[in-house]
């Protein structure tokens, strides 16, 4: 169950960051209920997982997740380009998230 608590977790927080452009610095009511909602369901959700998940390895996975498909959607959403760079920081962070999971093995708590 922690895993499906770390999912949820992680679209919430992706939902809420993607979503505080539209905000317009907390300006606009509607999104900015959505980003507040959304940024406390994330948090309830990781301190489900944390109670039988490592806190430093799911903390890595979620942040990198969330790290990546932000990005990913304001490209896609918001046309914000990526260069060379980031492109080899973003590759870097999901080949992070996977050796974790694959090889890892601190994930769960003893």
């Amino acid at each position: 169950m922690s895993w499906f608590y770390l999912a949820i977790a992680i679209v919430c927080e992706i939902t809420a960051t993607a979503m505080l452009k539209a905000t317009d610095s907390f300006t606009r009511i509607g999104p900015s209920v959505v980003v507040v909602a959304c940024v406390c369901a994330s948090l309830y959700f990781f301190s489900l997982c944390v109670q039988s998940l490592n806190v430093a390895v799911v903390y890595a996975i979620w942040s990198g997740v969330g790290v990546t498909a932000v990005t990913v959607l304001g490209w896609k959403f918001y046309g914000q380009r990526l260069d060379l760079p980031a492109f080899v920081g973003i590759s870097l962070i999901v080949i992070g998230v996977v050796v974790i999971n694959l090889y890892s093995q601190t994930i769960n708590i003893p």
